[in-house]
């Protein structure tokens, strides 16, 4: 019997649909769209390389919160375009151990462009196979191609970085960094709501 994942792929679609459908009523025809960027969905992919029996899945609620984070540096007393907020989780069913290990990261950056969008997160809970995991920023990409031609790509598996003496390691993850999207949808749904990075808010 085939594993799937516990984030419901069928409830996340129908809950994507009917807010979907509500925005449509809501908003009067000719009306600019200032609704925030946004990623959505549940789905399993399939990597391209390395080919296993393993279920793989991403779970997406993030919305963009623009100048939300302010850092102490030198132009960024307001924060960023790109700060974002919200919920990634990842689920891992490993099929020769037979067990599924699963992470959450939350969402701190996201930039959208019609049909994609690329976010980091901090992930803050981890399962005890993933605690290295935590504390940690991961990159993910997301090309919303229409239901069936999906794609998503991670940090983790496609990324490593070189120290001053030139040893290899994991890369070191900036807000909103991440590969393109290299992975398939085999089952599930993305939706990416694009809206443009705007102008910081006039000073008071």
């Amino acid at each position: 019997m085939r594993k799937t994942f516990g984030w419901g792929t069928a409830a996340a679609a129908t809950m994507v649909a009917v807010a979907v459908a509500v925005a449509a009523v809501a908003a009067p025809a000719g009306a600019a769209d200032d609704r925030p960027a946004r990623v959505t969905g549940s789905a399993e992919f399939a990597l391209p390389y390395g080919q296993d029996g393993d279920v793989r899945s991403f779970a997406f609620d993030a919305r963009s919160e623009p100048y939300s984070r302010p850092i102490p540096l030198p132009g960024g007393e307001k924060g960023s375009p790109a700060d974002a907020t919200g919920t990634v989780r990842v689920a891992h069913w490993l099929a020769s151990d037979n067990i599924t290990v699963r992470f959450e990261a939350a969402v701190d950056c996201m930039i959208t462009s019609p049909g994609h969008a690329t976010l980091t997160g901090i992930v803050t809970r981890a399962d005890k196979e993933a605690r290295d995991f935590l504390g940690k920023r991961v990159g993910f990409s997301v090309q919303d191609g229409g239901r069936g031609r999906d794609r998503v790509g991670f940090t983790w598996s496609a990324s490593a970085d070189q120290n001053e003496a030139g040893q290899w390691g994991p890369s070191r993850i900036g807000t909103c960094l991440a590969p393109a999207a290299f992975a398939t949808v085999t089952r599930g749904n993305y939706t990416v709501r694009h809206a443009e990075l705007t102008a910081p808010p006039a000073d008071n």
